[in-house]
């Protein structure tokens, strides 16, 4: 398992830009690692298909968000491929309970994840 503890975004309803929220923590299972290890080789071999997510249980990842923030109804990690570097990337989202506004993390490279 990995622990990240990144910078965080907020981007509510009808926003033009998100703001900062400063920072987001959460763990990454062995069974999570696995998916993206998958969909990044799908990916990196399909140039129909950028981007696809994980959906994920948000008991499983340990997650510690932003004062600001507090607690979000789901969460699904966002799994990409740079088509020029064919590495894959991923990043945490979700919608904030309180307004339903869009959180997410700074990209991370799946190599990360070891």
């Amino acid at each position: 398992m990995n622990t990240f503890t990144i910078e965080s975004w907020c981007r509510p309803a009808g926003a033009e830009k998100s703001t900062p929220m400063g920072l987001i923590s959460f763990r990454v299972g062995e069974d999570y690692r696995l998916q993206m290890e998958s969909i990044e080789d799908r990916l990196a071999a399909n140039d129909d298909e950028t981007q696809a997510d994980i959906k994920v249980n948000l008991s499983s990842l340990e997650l510690k968000t932003p004062e600001d923030c507090g607690a979000l109804t789901d969460a699904s990690f966002h799994v990409f491929v740079h088509k020029h570097e064919h590495r894959g990337h991923f990043f945490l989202k979700g919608h904030r309970a309180t307004d339903d506004a869009l959180i997410y993390s700074n990209a991370v490279l799946v190599d990360e994840l070891g």
